[in-house]
């Protein structure tokens, strides 16, 4: 006979590990479903790799070296900001959000499983785009791969903490239309700042978070760290982060 109580009911809150591993598992296989994401993190970062190394529309003689870590940027930009708000807010506008906050789940756990799910997308999108810059040419040390990594994490951590905070206080259709124009806009900095103005770029636009993660990524390709641009991906990444953690609607 069985002891008594050997099948009574023992419910308990899964552990911080297995959520966090839950929710960026689903996280990754829905963004990866997703036509539209990947036109924005895959297809268009592709294109512009091909299109700017192999038109000459550049003044560089090897414009891959410029061109890949922005392309790279955009597709880690692409992942966490735009793809992250649009997700959650629409998440919410359905009550799947709901249904997850219902369980249990507290916010900030939701947050740090989008970012592993979109970290885990970002090297994918690194594998990919460093294949065809390869083949285009591109050349970088050991070491510059370490760096580029840290850089990547850094970059896709503040961007998707930008996106959940977005996404995560606004409405479905503020954030659509909000999530795209700011999209536009980092990235019309970051291409002024990368290929136009150069050297001579005003000091304001390297608190820009798109700037920063070029700025990051290019330094980190040379063998070198860029200090200032990683201190602005910090501030950036732990403000959003607090904001988005406080400010976070299950609902909307």
């Amino acid at each position: 006979m069985f002891q008594p109580g050997t099948f009574s009911p023992a419910p308990q809150r899964a552990s911080i590990g297995a959520m966090v591993r839950a929710q960026a598992l689903i996280e990754a296989k829905l963004f990866l479903r997703h036509g539209e994401q990947q036109l924005l993190s895959m297809i268009i970062p592709l294109a512009l790799l091909v299109g700017l190394t192999l038109v000459p529309v550049l003044d560089d003689a090897d414009p891959v070296q410029r061109v890949f870590p922005f392309t790279l940027a955009i597709a880690g930009m692409s992942a966490g900001f735009t793809g992250q708000a649009i997700a959650v807010a629409f998440d919410r506008r359905y009550g799947a959000l709901k249904r997850i906050g219902a369980s249990g789940v507290p916010a900030w756990t939701i947050i740090v499983g989008k970012v592993v799910a979109v970290l885990a997308v970002a090297l994918l999108q690194a594998i990919v785009l460093g294949a065809v810059a390869t083949v285009l040419g591109f050349h970088t040390s050991m070491l510059g791969v370490l760096l580029s990594f840290c850089a990547v994490v850094m970059g896709v951590a503040t961007f998707t903490a930008l996106g959940l905070l977005l996404g995560g206080t606004l409405g479905s259709e503020a954030v659509l239309a909000s999530a795209n124009l700011i999209w536009f806009v980092l990235i019309g900095a970051a291409a002024y700042a990368t290929f136009r103005a150069g050297a001579d770029a005003s000091p304001w636009l390297q608190w820009l978070p798109s700037v920063a993660v070029v700025e990051s990524l290019t330094s980190a390709f040379q063998g070198s760290v860029a200090w200032l641009s990683f201190l602005v991906l910090g501030c950036w990444f732990a403000a959003a982060s607090i904001a988005a953690v406080r400010l976070f609607k299950f609902t909307g």
